[in-house]
């Protein structure tokens, strides 16, 4: 590639990041992607990592989302991962927890298995599977708040969804697992939309399981040069599927022999 070349696509990430910050931000919908669309996982996550230098706040989780089963040998990964910033992620109360969604945006509710990380070597870049699970130091239940400025960012590719903090706007962490490897495999989850319910599923509907979301994001994440440090936040994947919702929606995702979480939909104010 040429410097002017390399130039232009710099400028062309850090001219789309900042857009999409701002719209963050503002809470304010963007009627098409704010540039040139990544097609490949590497502008994507330089995309992303512009934007996180941009964003004012710390990052205090990840949630990894899956590649689609047709876009996997092109982009070369099965999944991917955007950051959880600490203003967006709310303790589940037995009241409904609301859900900041930009009017005109993106939104949808995901019943996940988050997982919290305890010590782990900063310098290890090559994680098993045994070894990622044996960082897990509590499992809890939660719900993500999948949600974008941009409401097509879903039918526009998984480099999209990256380019755009993996499509997150936020974490409700909900009660922790009590001896969670021997029970998970047994826990039911339900998502229930406005008293319907629209997903009924177990961690088992997770493609190659959610212990391989919580191997996965280590091991990308320190290949990136951010290890993950003491009790960073994994959200794993949707249980029960990916359900869209509008503003005012009323959820439930409910975990058998855990608990619910309760959420309700609101409109984010800048």
């Amino acid at each position: 590639m040429s410097a002017v070349n390399a130039q232009g696509l710099n400028d062309s990430v850090s001219d789309i990041a900042a857009r999409f910050v701002d719209a963050r931000l503002t809470r304010t919908a963007l009627p098409d992607y704010p540039g040139q669309r990544p097609l490949d996982m590497a502008t994507a996550y330089a995309t992303q990592e512009a934007a996180i230098g941009l964003f004012p706040d710390e990052i205090i989780g990840w949630k990894v989302g899956m590649v689609p089963p047709a876009q996997q040998p092109t982009l070369k990964i099965h999944r991917l991962a955007g950051p959880i910033f600490s203003r967006n992620v709310w303790t589940a109360s037995s009241g409904p927890t609301p859900l900041p969604a930009i009017p005109g945006g993106f939104a949808a509710v995901e019943a996940e298995f988050v997982a919290r990380i305890g010590k782990v070597d900063p310098a290890k870049l090559d994680w098993t599977l045994e070894e990622a699970t044996a960082a897990i130091v509590a499992m809890h239940i939660g719900v993500e708040l999948a949600a974008s400025a941009l409401p097509t960012i879903n039918d526009l590719g998984s480099a999209v969804v990256a380019s755009d903090f993996g499509n997150n706007g936020g974490l409700v962490l909900g009660a922790e697992i009590e001896d969670w490897a021997a029970r998970l495999d047994g826990i039911e989850v339900q998502t229930i939309i406005d008293g319907q319910v629209i997903g009924t599923a177990t961690a088992a509907a997770i493609p190659m399981g959610i212990l391989e979301s919580v191997r996965f994001l280590i091991e990308h994440l320190a290949r990136r040069g951010r290890p993950v440090t003491e009790g960073t936040l994994i959200s794993t994947g949707a249980v029960t599927g990916v359900h869209s919702v509008d503003i005012g929606a009323q959820s439930v995702c409910a975990f058998s022999g855990v608990g619910e979480i309760h959420c309700t939909v609101v409109a984010a104010e800048a």
